[in-house]
């Protein structure tokens, strides 16, 4: 047996997840589990903030692109190029003498810097998007100041948090408050 290598794999736009579901069973099917080490889609994970709900997203690191640790024989190859739909090849090819195409494997150092990538977005604390501005109108939906209306005065990203105006009692008052517990208006 060789050298296990990393190859990337162009996919069509959108269907990457489903690219690799039906490279996966064709390797299954064509019993090449030997052959294959791990195919990885890279994502990282976003937390998004919209109308007062925080919600998780994946978010693709390299759209159109599938990786695959493998120690590439033929017949791999054409399971690759020809069986998995939705798959359009190897990213890197080269020519050899006879026409045929063969695919060339990222260097190592590629492979470590996208892994690293990926190790580093599944392990760090996802980061929250979010839609607001200061100035912003947005009311508040959760807490003790519940239906209070209020004005974005600054954003605290790496807290999560969002400092609003509100009037109570005539006077104006800052509070502190989670991306969560406000929506826009």
């Amino acid at each position: 047996m060789g050298e296990k290598k990393w190859y990337v794999l162009r996919t069509a736009g959108g269907k990457e997840k489903k690219a690799k579901e039906y490279l996966e069973k064709e390797i299954l099917r064509g019993n090449l589990q030997n052959q294959v080490e791990q195919v990885l889609v890279p994502v990282e994970k976003k937390y998004v903030v919209k109308n007062g709900k925080r919600t998780a997203v994946e978010k693709l690191l390299f759209p159109g692109y599938v990786l695959i640790e493998a120690e590439l024989s033929a017949e791999l190859e054409y399971v690759i190029r020809n069986l998995v739909p939705g798959m359009s090849g190897f990213l890197t090819e080269k020519t050899d003498k006879a026409g045929e195409r063969r695919a060339v494997p990222i260097r190592d150092d590629e492979a470590k810097r996208i892994l690293g990538q990926q190790d580093e977005t599944a392990v760090s604390v996802a980061e929250t998007e979010f839609d607001y501005r200061i100035g912003d109108s947005v009311k508040i939906t959760d807490g003790p100041f519940t239906g209070f209306d209020g004005t974005v005065d600054e954003i605290v990203e790496d807290r999560s948090k969002i400092k609003v105006i509100v009037m109570i009692f005539g006077r104006k008052t800052l509070l502190e408050l989670n991306f969560n517990q406000v929506t826009k208006e």
